[in-house]
Formats: C-alpha cells, sequence, structure tokens
C-alpha cells in the first residue's frame, strides 16, 4: 500500500480529536446507555485516559498495532478511543470468526491482543498463541492511575493506518481494509465541521440509537460517530434485541438494519400491534429492498425509512431518504438514493474505461476522501480496486437523470450459461418483481450441460404461492427464455448470513438434492431457457 505523500493535518484535525471536543463540552450528556445505567461523556474519556495509559506501559504507541476482541460496551468504545489516541493501529475481530481466520490475522504484525473477559475463548487463546494479551477490564480498567488532559490528545500520524476493518469474507477468506488516520479524519460522519444540511438532518434523528452487533462493522462504526457528534446517546439493549419490540422498550429514534431484519419487522407488525412510533431515522442497508417492500415500510412505519449504500472500503455512499420518496420522482423506489455529499461516482464499463451510453448499465466507481488506502498486505487486490484516487466497488448499475442510482447486480455474481454472461442480480430483480414474489435470490452452480446453471430461490407473499409456469414466463417475458433459471425454489423464508445479509452459500448448499428452506417446492426446467417456459414441479 504505497499511498503518495500528503499534506500534514492540523493537530486539531487529526481523528479522534473532533469526538474528544465533542465530549469535553457535554460532559454531563450520556454517551451510552447500558444495562439501564446512563454513562455520560466525561466518563468515557476517563476510560479511555486509563486505557491509554495501560497501552502506553506495554509499549504502544503511533505504529503499533492492536487486536480487540471485545462485545458491545462503553468499555470497550473506551479502547478503541484510546488506540486511536495513541496513534497505533487497531484491528477489531468480530464474534464468530474462524479459528484459521483468526490465526492468520492474529499472527500478521499484531503487536497486543486486548480481549474483554466474555471474548477470552480458549479459540481466541490458541490462536493467538505466544501474542502479548492484556485484559480490557483487570489489566486497563481496575486501577485507579493518575490521568491528565495529555492522555488525550491524538497521536496519530495522518498516513499511518490507523483502522483495519474486516469484510463479510462472503466470498472466502475477509479481506483487510486499511483507513489512514487521514481518511478518517476526512470521514463523512466523524467531523461535524464538514457536516452539510443533509448530514445534519440525520444526525439530529439519532438522538437514541440502538446499538447492537458489533464494534468491528464499518458502518456501525460511522453510524455511531454520527449519533455521538450530534449530541444523541447510543442506546446498548440486552442481547439479542428482539425486534421490533425493543424500538418501544428503549424509545428508539434511530436504529440500522438489514434487509432480512426490516422483513421481519414488516411480518410482525403484520399481526402484532407493536408502538414504533418514537423512531425517527430507520436505515437499511446490506442487500437489495424491493420497491414493494420499501413502500410497505413506509406504509406501516411512516417517513423514517432511509435505505443506504456502501461498502466496507469506502463507507456509506448513497442515501434514499424519505423525502425522495416523498417529493422526489416515482422512480426513486428500487434505487439506494443520491450521492452524499463529497462523494463522487462514476459508472464505466466492465473495463473500467469509458462510460457507457447515457442511463446504461456498468460497473460503479466512486471517489470519496474517506476511501480505504489498501488492503493489508494485498497489494494484487489493492491494484485491482484502487485506481488513481477512484474505487471500483464491483457492483453494476446506473445513475438515472435525476441523479438517484439504481443497483442491478455484482460483477462478481456472474453466471456463465452456455458460454453467456448472465447477471444473478438483473434476474433477481426481474423475479422479484412479479407480483407473487417476496424476494428472490439466485445462486450460479456447475451444471454437466451448459457449464454452470442459475438457480432460484423465492419467499412468496403473504396473500398466495407463486405459480410456477408464470414466474418462467415472468423472467422471460423481461429478460428473454436464456435467462430463465434452471430450478425455481420456493422457500419459507431465505438463510440468513453471521453478517445479517443473506446468506447465498447456504442456498448454493441446496442446490442439487439439499432439501428447501422451509419445506418448498421446486420448479425444475432447462438450464439457461433451454427447454420449455412451462417446466415440472418436483418436491423438496
Amino acid at each position: 500500500m504505497n499511498q503518495p505523500a500528503e499534506s500534514p493535518l492540523p493537530r486539531d484535525h487529526v481523528f479522534p480529536h473532533a469526538l474528544v471536543d465533542a465530549f469535553r463540552r457535554q460532559p454531563d450528556t450520556a454517551a451510552f446507555e447500558h444495562r439501564g445505567r446512563a454513562v455520560p461523556r466525561r466518563e468515557v474519556l476517563d476510560r479511555a485516559a486509563r486505557c491509554v495509559r495501560g497501552l502506553r506501559a506495554a509499549g504502544i504507541g503511533p505504529g503499533s498495532s492492536v487486536a480487540v476482541a471485545a462485545g458491545v460496551t462503553p468499555e470497550t468504545f473506551a479502547l478503541h478511543l484510546a488506540v486511536h489516541l495513541l496513534g497505533a493501529r487497531l484491528t477489531g475481530l468480530r464474534p464468530g470468526l474462524p479459528p484459521r481466520h483468526l490465526a492468520q490475522i492474529l499472527s500478521d504484525g499484531i503487536d497486543v491482543l486486548v480481549h474483554d473477559e466474555p471474548s477470552g475463548t480458549p479459540e481466541l487463546f490458541t490462536a493467538a498463541g505466544d501474542l502479548g494479551r492484556l485484559r480490557l477490564e483487570k489489566d486497563l480498567l481496575s486501577t485507579a492511575v493518575a490521568t491528565s488532559p495529555d492522555d488525550l490528545v491524538p497521536r496519530g500520524r495522518p498516513d499511518d493506518i490507523a483502522l483495519i476493518t474486516l469484510t463479510s469474507g462472503s466470498t472466502g477468506q475477509p479481506k483487510r481494509c486499511a483507513h489512514t488516520y487521514r481518511s478518517l479524519s476526512a470521514s463523512w460522519s466523524w467531523q461535524p465541521a464538514r457536516w452539510t444540511a443533509r448530514t445534519s438532518a440525520l444526525a439530529a434523528a439519532y438522538a437514541r440509537f440502538l446499538l447492537f452487533g458489533t464494534l468491528t462493522s464499518a458502518v456501525i462504526f460511522e453510524h455511531l460517530g454520527l449519533c455521538l457528534l450530534g449530541g444523541g446517546t447510543a442506546v446498548i439493549p440486552d442481547p439479542p434485541p428482539s425486534f421490533p419490540e425493543v424500538f418501544a422498550r428503549h424509545r428508539i429514534t434511530a436504529c440500522l438494519l438489514t434487509v432480512p431484519r426490516l422483513y421481519h419487522i414488516l411480518d410482525t407488525l403484520r399481526t402484532e400491534p407493536v408502538d414504533t412510533s418514537s423512531l425517527r431515522a430507520l436505515l437499511v442497508a446490506g442487500s437489495p429492498l424491493a420497491p414493494h417492500r420499501l413502500a410497505e415500510a413506509t406504509e406501516r412505519l411512516g417517513p423514517v425509512v432511509h435505505q443506504g449504500y456502501g461498502q466496507t472500503e469506502t463507507g456509506m455512499l448513497t442515501l434514499l431518504t424519505p423525502d425522495d420518496l416523498a417529493h422526489g420522482p416515482r422512480s426513486a423506489y428500487g434505487t439506494v438514493g443520491r450521492p452524499l455529499d463529497g462523494v463522487e461516482i462514476d459508472v464505466r464499463d466492465p473495463g473500467g474505461g469509458q462510460p457507457p451510453a447515457d442511463g446504461a448499465t456498468g460497473e460503479i466507481w466512486v471517489r470519496t476522501a474517506g476511501a480505504l488506502a489498501g488492503y493489508w498486505r494485498d497489494e494484487a487486490e489493492t491494484r485491482a480496486v484502487l485506481r488513481d484516487g477512484w474505487v471500483r466497488t464491483r457492483d453494476l448499475g446506473r445513475l438515472d437523470e435525476h441523479g438517484f442510482l439504481r443497483l442491478t447486480g455484482r460483477t462478481r455474481e456472474v453466471i456463465i450459461v452456455n458460454a453467456v454472461l448472465h447477471y444473478a442480480g438483473a434476474i433477481e430483480q426481474a423475479l422479484a418483481r412479479h407480483p407473487d414474489v417476496d424476494q428472490a435470490y439466485v445462486v450460479g452452480a456447475p451444471d454437466e450441460r451448459t457449464g454452470e446453471a442459475a438457480h432460484a430461490f423465492v419467499v412468496p407473499t403473504a396473500e398466495r404461492r407463486p405459480d410456477p409456469a408464470a414466474l418462467r414466463t415472468h423472467v422471460a417475458a423481461e429478460l428473454g427464455p436464456a435467462s430463465v433459471p434452471a430450478t425455481i425454489t420456493v422457500i419459507a423464508e431465505v438463510p440468513v448470513a453471521g453478517s445479517g445479509k443473506p446468506d447465498k452459500r447456504a442456498l448454493l448448499g441446496l442446490v442439487g438434492g439439499g432439501g428447501p428452506v422451509g419445506g418448498g417446492g421446486s420448479v425444475a426446467g432447462a438450464a439457461g431457457g433451454g427447454g420449455p417456459v412451462g417446466g415440472a414441479v418436483r418436491s423438496g
């Protein structure tokens, strides 16, 4: 990751200076609410200062590397803050990482592992080997130490790596996205001095932000910044939170959700009255949200639903707001909104050269000051994704005449049937537009006749079960007979991966006799449309 030299940043602009200043201005305002207790900002700063002293005593300073395995608590956030104040590099270890992934990460340049008591598992210690370890509660927070204002002065060097965030690993080994202190200092959510009216309006809705899952998530990280720097309180519920009841129990005003979790909430609200009136911003991200479901969410929850699009590599890139849905073009439904201020989006042909014809689909390239510097210890992947300040998202889409971005798939979700490329996203969207289909997912699997074949899984609407022939005819009419999936399986619900996204690996495991999820049936037909549009139903 050889980055060009850039101009120095003033010390008072280096991450996390803005957060420390904000906490000092409102020392008695609750930063967190945890286990029924409000944790004021001065207390978080005190814990961060203690962690700074303890880490410094362990030899941690600018350029050092700290791995953190800890739950969602105010203490963990204080630890993260301390690592960044020292100018060190933080690698967050999310729960559920396989032992081989843990071992690879911990053996690659880490100076010390810090963990809380629940995370100190035998699997973690085995993966850590002889690596030095510190216990958050006992080694950093339990001893009363004399702290000083100097402990809260940021020591980060702008072009040092500040944060390594792991991708979901949906394609195998998680990639390690490396962000510098410079990029964090320029991040859209962590610098309130740069907030536009749109960002400030969103931050104002985060008065009581539901914080759950893991602090190692890139999207949680940036939206936590929006809450804390906007004067809000991050509310940590007892795990696992029960949706949508948790909204009423804690009077939540803002929350981040994956699409499967939103669908669960909507299904629950059809039969159970739950008070969601406290909500002011419900931001959905991570996978495509069907337009009819977005409309239902707006109807049931009110003008609070936002849809965001972004990546671990870049942070959030676009936002579709309730105002866009109420006052924008009808075509805004089915898009992921318009670029955030400061984000440039370009649509290019698959080779990354000239843009396609006006309005045509191409690969999405983005440029934003908060983007990654590269992938840690992976120069080949860094070169493939970073080009002259631009980031290849490897997503497909187009910008419409109103500036809204419409996603159509991923460049890597290609199924080659009879030597012809088919994008899974396009088939999914065609199926989801059928009135009897609530959700649709497509995976590719090897096929002896056609090389590969597309296999679709659909979740029906509550009203009726999809007719097999109708689905095949529908896809053929929209995309052509060659795009008709080899099989269409009706499932009760989509399996969900640890990241909260639909688990396509689990669906792929069902192809060829694994048995459908939820006891559905399978619609068989010729791969790539080589057979009739009808197809026979084979039992699950």
